[in-house]
């Protein structure tokens, strides 16, 4: 929590209460309230080297804030494309086969908060639809497995959608 508050220090940006820290070495996803650790999750990032920049299907690392959270009322599981309800849970897709990674149950849309890190131009976190959602591959969940999003348990990410609210601290981390 310390690199969050040195952050939000250096950018004039008060630190709600709730802050997320999602470590991506140890595919980690923590939920702190008023400083204190509440839950964590085991998660999955990407496949690739952790990346700010556009196209390199990177998750980007530092602070974040959730810009959009989507979803609210759809049963876990359900699918989404373009951030829109497709109205079929994973299980009755019939291509959704051993690769594919689909965007289930919640999405918490993440926006950069640091120009030129993972604000604005080639590093837009936002422009680049990263997201922490849901996954049908939840048993491959603590490995790298996704194109730059933060994959969590269909009921995990239920869970956190129903404790945050859009405004509050995402910090991404090696």
């Amino acid at each position: 929590m310390k690199r969050v508050n040195e952050t939000c220090a250096r950018l004039g940006i008060k630190p709600g209460a709730r802050v997320i820290v999602v470590r991506i070495g140890t595919a980690t996803l923590q939920f702190h309230r008023n400083g204190a650790l509440e839950k964590s999750y085991i998660v999955s990032t990407s496949k690739r080297p952790p990346s700010n920049v556009k196209d390199s299907l990177g998750t980007p690392r530092g602070l974040h804030e959730i810009a959009e959270r989507i979803g609210a009322g759809q049963p876990p599981g359900m699918v989404f494309k373009s951030r829109v309800s497709t109205g079929q849970h994973f299980s009755e897709l019939p291509d959704a086969g051993a690769d594919d990674n689909l965007i289930t149950s919640r999405i918490l849309w993440l926006r950069g908060l640091e120009p030129g890190v993972n604000r604005g131009g080639e590093v837009d976190t936002y422009g680049r639809y990263v997201y922490i959602h849901g996954t049908n591959r939840e048993e491959r969940l603590g490995e790298p497995l996704s194109a730059g999003c933060v994959l969590m348990r269909n009921l995990d990410i239920v869970e956190l959608y129903e404790e945050v609210r859009t405004g509050d601290l995402v910090w991404i981390a090696e």
